[in-house]
C-alpha cells in the first residue's frame, strides 16, 4: 500500500522535518521516485534490516507501519524491534502493530518512553485483548503496560502517557477517510524528528490534523489535510 508511506512521509515534511527518507523494497522503487520530488527513497536489501537506515545519527525519528502490509509478518517484526533496540524516536502504526496480535511478550518489554503507537480501535484491541474500560481508562492502562505514549484514534482521540492522559475532540467527522492515519502517523514523526518531547508532538500533531479536517471541509481526502498543515500552523504563530 505505497500511498501510505507517500502520505505519511509527506505530512512529516510538511510539519517541519528538513528531510524524509521512505525506504521499502526495491519493486516500489518507481512508484516512490515518480512521488514528491522532496521525499528520498532508499531500498532494503531485506526487511529485517531496515534498522542499518537509521545508523546515521542525522536520521532522528522513524515511523514504521504504514503501507507495510503483513505478507512479510516475521521480518517486519524483526525490524521493528532491531529499530527499538536504538531508542530513538519512533512511530509505530497499521501493520508495525498489526503484525504483533498474539505476540506483544516480544514487543512490551522493547518499547521506551520515546515510542508512539497510533491504533484505530481494531488494531488496539489486538494489541490490548483483555483491556476493559471506556476508552480513557484503557488508553491509560495501554501506557502503563509498555510505557509508550498511546494515541487512540477515533471520533474524540486519546493520548496517554504511564502518567498523563488527555482526549483531544477537537475535529471533523471527515477525518474518517482513508489515508488520514497515516497522516498523523507521519506528523507525529516530523515532530518528534525535530526534538519534539513525544506527549507534545502527539498532542501537536493531534490538534493540528484536527484543525485541519475542520478547514478542508466535507468531501475532504488525505491529502488535502497535507496541504493544509502550513495554514494551520501560519494560524498558530500569528
Amino acid at each position: 500500500m505505497t500511498g501510505a508511506a507517500r502520505l505519511a512521509s509527506e505530512a512529516a515534511m510538511r510539519m517541519g522535518c528538513g528531510l524524509c527518507t521512505i525506504v521499502s523494497s526495491i519493486e516500489a522503487k518507481n512508484i516512490y521516485l515518480s512521488g514528491a520530488p522532496h521525499v528520498m527513497f532508499e531500498s532494503y536489501t531485506k526487511l529485517s534490516y531496515f534498522s542499518d537506515h537509521l545508523n546515521d545519527a542525522r536520521r532522528t525519528a522513524a515511523i514504521m507501519g504504514p503501507g507495510a502490509g503483513k505478507s512479510n509478518a516475521q521480518e517486519l517484526r524483526s525490524a521493528v524491534l532491531e529499530v527499538l533496540k536504538l531508542k530513538k524516536p519512533v512511530v509505530l502504526d497499521a501493520d508495525a502493530l498489526n503484525v504483533f496480535e498474539g505476540k506483544t511478550y516480544n514487543l512490551f518489554p522493547a518499547l521506551h518512553e520515546d515510542c508512539v503507537l497510533t491504533p484505530h480501535e481494531g488494531e488496539f484491541a489486538r494489541l490490548f485483548p483483555n483491556l476493559k474500560g471506556t476508552r480513557e481508562e484503557r488508553s491509560s492502562q495501554a501506557a502503563k503496560l509498555t510505557g509508550a505514549h498511546i494515541v487512540l484514534k477515533g471520533p474524540s482521540t486519546v493520548i496517554a502517557t504511564p502518567d498523563e492522559i488527555i482526549l483531544n475532540d477537537h475535529g471533523a467527522p471527515w477525518l474518517a477517510t482513508a489515508g488520514s492515519g497515516d497522516v498523523l502517523a507521519g506528523m507525529i514523526g516530523g515532530l518528534l524528528a525535530q526534538g519534539m518531547a513525544p506527549f507534545k508532538a502527539c498532542e501537536a500533531a493531534t490538534w493540528i490534523h484536527g484543525e485541519a479536517g475542520i478547514q478542508v471541509g466535507a468531501g475532504l481526502v488525505a491529502p488535502d489535510l497535507i496541504a493544509a498543515i502550513p495554514d494551520v500552523i501560519e494560524l498558530l504563530y500569528g
